[in-house]
């Protein structure tokens, strides 16, 4: 416990690191994933703007890179990451990580999502002169919205869980402070002080997630 109590600068520290790389994972990988879950649903047969070529692209893309563990994707992205922002370690590295393992995850839960949306009411918006994007945008996702919240939320939750795994390559936040200062210098208190925060945050995602989504559902 005197452990913790001195270590209570780095613990806060890692817990701001912690929600700086879930924000931004959100950010970017949220967009990302939206914008490729989109192209699955308009592009698919049958769907708002129906294309083989690109809709079979989308699936060979996100069904190749979302099974892999994120264990081992932090790794193997690490030369891209040094491409594009110029290093493969820490928190900006963790970051870049995050966000294409996030968009590729969401992808398939924002396709899901936009495919529970009844075909009658779609039908109905052709019926009355709308195009393609407005139906999409109007339409699809504003009956989508609850569901897709609640995709997003489940997301989220995970995107804290990897962030934490992010510590075993030095990236930062309450995963490498548990590592470092908890399991590798034997102070059980530390590391649980650590996991309790991330519960902590899981929580308050998941309240907050299913508030919003049954006020959107309730509309």
């Amino acid at each position: 416990m005197d452990a913790l109590i001195d270590l209570q600068p780095e613990f806060w520290k890692a817990a701001i690191e912690t929600l700086y790389m879930v924000a931004l994972t959100l950010l970017f990988g949220g967009l990302g994933g939206l914008v490729l879950g989109t192209g699955l649903y308009v592009t698919r047969r049958g769907g708002l703007l129906p294309n083989r070529a690109v809709s079979n692209t989308l699936n060979i893309v996100i069904n190749f890179f979302r099974p892999i563990p994120f264990i081992i994707f932090i790794a193997a992205v690490q030369p891209v990451s040094r491409l594009v922002i110029g290093t493969g370690i820490g928190i900006n590295a963790v970051i870049f990580a995050l966000s294409l393992a996030a968009s590729f995850a969401i992808a398939r839960i924002v396709e899901q999502n936009l495919l529970t949306v009844r075909p009658g009411v779609i039908e109905a918006a052709r019926s009355m002169g709308a195009g393609p994007w407005r139906i999409l945008g109007t339409v699809v996702i504003g009956e989508a919205l609850g569901p897709l919240i609640l995709g997003y939320t489940f997301v989220l939750v995970a995107i804290i869980d990897m962030s934490a795994m992010a510590g075993l390559i030095g990236g930062g936040g309450l995963g490498y402070f548990a590592q470092l200062y908890g399991y590798r210098q034997f102070e059980p208190a530390v590391t649980w002080a650590a996991v309790l925060l991330i519960v902590v945050f899981v929580q308050v995602v998941q309240y907050l997630g299913n508030w919003l989504a049954r006020k959107v559902m309730r509309r």
